[in-house]
């Protein structure tokens, strides 16, 4: 009540990493999995079908993520992710979420990696 009284921060739209696995690996879903890492960090290995494009080109390169399907947003613990969420928000994407807890969650959830 207190955030709704004095405008505290917006909330992030976010997912589980088995909620977000389910939805990208839905083969009726259109739904992307975006990697925030940088190069180096999403070539030691990612989560299955993620496609690597690094938060510090997001700004440059945010006409190539699709406006018109889910876009699930991960890093390697939530952090940069989230960044990208509100980034992408601010720039009319509104079917975006955070995946909690990132790589390192998705790993010990032992979920497909590439």
């Amino acid at each position: 009540m207190f955030d709704r009284l004095f405008g505290g921060a917006p909330q992030i739209p976010s997912a589980n990493v088995k909620e977000t696995w389910t939805r990208v690996s839905d083969p009726k879903s259109r739904a992307v999995l975006l990697d925030v890492r940088e190069v180096y960090e999403y070539k030691r290995g990612h989560a299955k079908g993620a496609v690597n494009l690094p938060l510090s080109q997001l700004g440059s390169r945010v006409n190539e993520i699709p406006k018109d399907r889910e876009v699930y947003i991960i890093c390697a613990s939530g952090n940069r992710s989230g960044q990208a969420v509100s980034f992408l928000k601010r720039h009319g994407y509104e079917n975006t979420k955070n995946v909690l807890g990132g790589t390192i969650t998705w790993q010990s959830q032992r979920l497909p990696m590439e």
